[in-house]
């Protein structure tokens, strides 16, 4: 073998990565313990009150591992409101939620409509504090207000393909426009909507049969 040849296979095993499935399994487990911790702690004292650093102690790794497995403060709550999400240890994305899978097998809007309306009224009571720490946190953090607005956002565009959905069935008001539909949903379904439709002690499930009502009232034909 030549030189130039040789200097081209010692290229390619320094650029070749390697893969341990043991760490790779202990990195697994590593970030779903510090989900778990954060999970406990902000669900229990609040996003404000919980600090990086209390998480790292309770998950046994050290912050720059935390930052490594999961990020910054920021993300790790937007990770523990995925989880809850997906009533999974891991973030799942909206695609893949049980709920979203039970949605896309109702047959007719109105039972999608139902099937949605009671995942919210399941899973809101406790993703709603968690977001509503993420925007208060973004007054006057920029990280934080970007991650908020990125869930924002995220949520807008799953209300269009919700609304696509639902617009599939045909049975959908034709004066409305998808974005009409999805803009009501998206309002209807968000952190302040809810808290509104709670306040005085009104149940996740009140809330979820109220908003059923409106939908179905104002978006069928």
């Amino acid at each position: 073998m030549n030189i130039a040849n040789l200097g081209r296979v010692t290229d390619s095993v320094k650029t070749r990565q390697y893969r341990s499935p043991r760490r790779e399994q202990q990195a697994a487990a590593t970030r779903r313990a510090v989900l778990r911790a954060a999970h406990d702690l902000f669900t229990r004292k609040g996003y404000a009150d919980t600090s990086v650093t209390e998480v790292a102690r309770r998950a046994k790794v050290s912050v720059d591992t935390l930052y490594t497995s999961v990020g910054r403060k920021p993300q790790l709550l937007l990770a523990v409101h995925d989880m809850v999400l997906g009533s999974a240890e891991e973030p799942v994305d909206a695609e893949d939620r049980d709920y979203v899978a039970a949605i896309r097998a109702a047959d007719g809007a109105v039972a999608k409509l139902a099937t949605y309306a009671e995942a919210l009224g399941r899973l809101l009571p406790r993703t709603v504090p968690l977001a509503e720490s993420l925007r208060v946190a973004g007054q006057t953090d920029a990280e934080c207000r970007a991650v908020w607005q990125g869930l924002v956002e995220r949520r807008a565009t799953n209300m269009r393909r919700f609304a696509a959905e639902l617009r599939a069935t045909g049975e959908l008001r034709e004066d409305l426009t998808d974005e009409e539909v999805a803009r009501l949903v998206w309002a209807t379904n968000s952190p302040e909507f809810y808290l509104l439709m709670t306040a005085g002690g009104r149940s996740g499930a009140q809330y979820a049969a109220a908003v059923l009502d409106l939908w179905t009232r104002t978006l069928l034909a």
